[in-house]
């Protein structure tokens, strides 16, 4: 056991604090990684606002990336040195959904996340929770060898944590989730970091159009550096006549990027019939959609949800590494800020702010 410091959650819409833990030894296939740099994603904040429920006190964070410490007895893929990212999604590669290549849909998620120990504990010895068992608001984290992902020395580690959600998840849900085909059009609701994401997937996946729409004038600038080919404010009365105004029909495929009903309503209003709108964004607890039944019957439109990119951490991690060194994923234009790690909180309140694509803390100052 080692201790460390961490930004610690103790009651729900408070400032985290910076204090010290203890963290324990890697069981046989788990791996300490020091923690390098962490992006700031909407999801921690709807648990630190709670808006999603979390037990208490808590370690949020999970955009991970760092540096191999120390390997559990029965890991071989990995040794100390190693330059890792994290995945939120843990697959045990034998259940039914694992083998058909849906590994975010593991069956035995809760099985294989079980310790015998608490991983994270405070120094009198109550235990700490952990956001999606990794907790990555920490200087030293443990993580299952499978959930790990080295990188090439070549992808700076405070623009490799972005693959392990944001891209990964926006990227993912167009040509995993959706199977984007290419010369198709498409709209993206919402620009923050993971929309951002989406608007490159659709560019990589060759769409003739991508309308990005956003509240924020500066996003939806920013939004065409990613590739969208048309913009739209979504302040106005209404977005899917918007739409039809500019491309001349609806999109074959809408992906909302936002987490809320009337987003939700709004990515399947923008689609042409038989188009597919595509749920991205995490809704708060108790969210429910209602939405007309006639544009399913007659309308031939599917409604779709994609987590966490919908496919094989490795496999796409790897490949999205890959894209960035060839120039065509764009993430150094992706992170506005990287801030120490003492500037947490100050970072969440550039996220609320709306000002800022993607926050990074380096944990490393």
């Amino acid at each position: 056991m080692i201790n460390t410091e961490a930004a610690v959650l103790t009651a729900v819409g408070e400032p985290l604090e910076i204090t010290t833990i203890q963290v324990d030894d890697p069981e046989p296939t788990e791996v300490r990684v020091a923690v390098s740099n962490v992006g700031l994603c909407h999801s921690d904040l709807h648990y630190m606002t709670g808006t999603v429920h979390t037990g208490l006190p808590v370690v949020v964070g999970h955009e991970v990336a760092g540096v191999v410490e120390a390997v559990g007895s029965a890991v071989t893929g990995l040794r100390p040195g190693d330059r890792v990212v994290g995945a939120l999604t843990p697959s045990c590669g034998r259940c039914v959904n694992c083998e058909a290549g849906r590994a975010t849909q593991c069956q035995r998620v809760a099985e294989i996340r079980h310790r015998p120990r608490p991983a994270f504990q405070l120094p009198g010895g109550r235990p700490v929770e952990r956001l999606g068992d990794i907790g990555a608001f920490s200087r030293h984290i443990l993580m299952r060898d499978n959930a790990l992902v080295k990188v090439p020395d070549e992808v700076p580690l405070h623009l490799g944590c972005l693959l392990s959600c944001c891209i990964i998840t926006g990227v993912g849900a167009v040509f995993r989730g959706a199977r984007v085909r290419p010369g198709s059009t498409v709209a993206v609701i919402g620009c923050g970091g993971v929309g951002s994401a989406i608007i490159q997937g659709a560019r990589l996946a060759g769409a003739s159009a991508i309308v990005a729409i956003d509240l924020d004038e500066a996003r939806l600038e920013a939004s065409r550096s990613y590739g969208a080919t048309h913009v739209v404010n979504g302040g106005v009365e209404d977005v899917a006549t918007e739409i039809r105004n500019v491309l001349g029909d609806g999109v074959d495929y809408s992906f909302e990027a936002v987490g809320s009903a009337r987003t939700a309503a709004t990515a399947l209003a923008v689609l042409r019939p038989t188009g597919t709108a595509c749920l991205v964004g995490i809704a708060p607890d108790g969210t429910e959609l209602r939405l007309p039944a006639s544009d399913f019957f007659f309308g031939e439109k599917r409604l779709i949800g994609s987590y966490m990119g919908s496919g094989q951490v490795h496999r796409d991690i790897t490949q999205l590494a890959q894209l960035y060194l060839q120039g065509r994923l764009l993430l150094d234009e992706m992170v506005t800020q990287v801030i120490p790690f003492g500037e947490i909180n100050k970072g969440f309140e550039a996220m609320r702010s709306g000002d800022v694509t993607r926050v990074v803390v380096d944990l490393e100052q």
